[in-house]
């Protein structure tokens, strides 16, 4: 990335910031930036540990042939096809990485919700929060997004304006 390019890149996100962080306050804008970092953070490393080990079943798809499917995560579609695997895949990944998330979860899928201004974004966030914090693995993760109310008036005034906003 050229020196430019990363200015570019700078004035892009702090502009994001300032339309995200609207009315809040600058320590509520990092509680709320924090938990989507760490969300991607462990999906990405949830994803390459399924990658791992679902091996040549892990289904490989271009964004394109997983939306045929209509899903926008290959854990999605692997989730759809192998519904009697399931449970011995994340028992097995409890073991390996210590936790689980379901794909709907995962940050691909919550970006892709954002991408296509979906109007479940929110609730989505919501229950993937819930899920990690309280089913994840052994309550690991429990109170890890409670600094962030993803109701607050902070982000609008009602859920659509609340969810246009994370979009």
């Amino acid at each position: 990335m050229t020196i430019k390019e990363q200015h570019e890149l700078g004035k892009t996100l702090w502009r994001i910031a300032d339309d995200l962080r609207g009315s809040m306050m600058a320590d509520d804008f990092r509680d709320y930036m924090l938990s989507f970092l760490f969300l991607r953070y462990i999906s990405d490393n949830y994803i390459e540990a399924a990658r791992k080990e679902l091996g040549g079943d892990y289904p490989d798809k271009a964004p394109e042939e997983l939306k045929e499917h209509g899903v926008s995560t290959p854990l999605q579609l692997w989730y759809g096809e192998n519904p009697a695997d399931v449970l011995d895949f994340e028992k097995q990944m409890r073991r390996k990485v210590h936790y689980v998330i379901e794909p709907d979860y995962l940050w691909t899928n919550i970006y892709e919700l954002a991408r296509t201004q979906n109007d479940d974004l929110l609730k989505t966030l919501e229950k993937g929060f819930k899920y990690i914090e309280n089913e994840s693995f052994d309550r690991a993760f429990q109170g890890l997004f409670s600094e962030i109310n993803l109701n607050s008036d902070k982000l609008g005034k009602n859920y659509e304006e609340r969810n246009a906003l994370l979009c």
